[in-house]
């Protein structure tokens, strides 16, 4: 079955540009304003939209985000909730919508229900952050049945026998850790992103997407220097809170600008702030 995860990165590419991963999380700051800010996403230069549903216990969450995702949980927000809501975007946007979850909610919902009931909302796949392809037989299986996209994630520790893993297992992109850390703004991306995107595609990675600290246009234009997509969350989610959809689409904007090969230096994302370095965690 085609990737239509790995079809929109290849578009992209036909366009003379990298990919542009935009992240929000589902059902913030309520449903319907969730479904209208991934709309947006999608109207104003993003290629694949990462929905990411609450989580009581994230890992890999920086504050900006968990902020978010608490106050979804503390509306009421459950998971049944998400599938309709997918539906409804994927009717109205043309783009690949994968999801960022967690493992413990999908094998409560049960993972062959998951999947089939993410495919019958128009969903193109799931990213993994913590779940290993070697744990994961029940998903690998599912998402060969129904041709959703598995992506696993790649971090600058992983030895070569994991990487060769990640590779092999997944589909659409590998998830490229851009730092050791969680999610947040930083001033600078680690080098360590660039070296693991080279041992990814010395093992065979067709699109590797780097995702982790950024969020201005500069930044989003050094990492498509040498990798397929660039993912944003914070910044985003920070845009929505502060300034409602306009925010979020203008900030969508300034880093779609990143993408193309002659994006123009000097240029940052409406309100980006680096995050302090200290706060520290490992998504693999």
């Amino acid at each position: 079955m085609t990737s239509r995860v790995a079809a929109a990165i290849d578009a992209a590419r036909a366009e003379g540009r990298g990919a542009f991963v935009a992240y929000l999380p589902i059902g913030y700051p309520d449903v319907a304003t969730s479904i209208e800010a991934a709309v947006t996403l999608a109207e104003n230069g993003a290629d694949v939209l990462e929905l990411g549903p609450p989580y009581s216990d994230p890992v890999m969450d920086g504050l900006v985000i968990q902020e978010a995702t608490q106050q979804v949980l503390a509306s009421g927000f459950r998971l049944r909730d998400m599938f309709p809501a997918i539906r409804e975007i994927t009717s109205r946007v043309d783009i690949p919508v994968v999801v960022m979850t967690y493992w413990n909610p999908v094998l409560q919902y049960g993972v062959d229900r998951y999947a089939d009931d993410l495919l019958a909302a128009g969903g193109a796949g799931l990213i993994t952050p913590d779940i290993t392809p070697e744990s994961a037989a029940e998903w690998i299986d599912a998402s060969r049945r129904t041709g959703l996209d598995r992506i696993f994630l790649a971090a600058p520790t992983s030895s070569d026998e994991r990487l060769d893993l990640v590779v092999e297992n997944s589909t659409g992109f590998v998830y490229t850790v851009s730092t050791m850390g969680i999610t947040g703004e930083r001033a600078e991306l680690d080098a360590a992103a660039r070296t693991l995107v080279d041992r990814l595609r010395a093992r065979g990675a067709e699109n590797a997407c780097v995702g982790i600290g950024i969020s201005s246009a500069d930044q989003v234009a050094g990492v498509l220097e040498y990798a397929d997509g660039a993912i944003v969350g914070t910044a985003l989610v920070k845009a929505l809170r502060d300034g409602g959809l306009e925010q979020l689409a203008a900030t969508a904007r300034a880093l779609t600008a990143g993408t193309s090969a002659d994006a123009p230096a000097g240029t940052s994302s409406p309100g980006a702030e680096p995050a302090p370095h200290s706060q520290q965690g490992s998504p693999s």
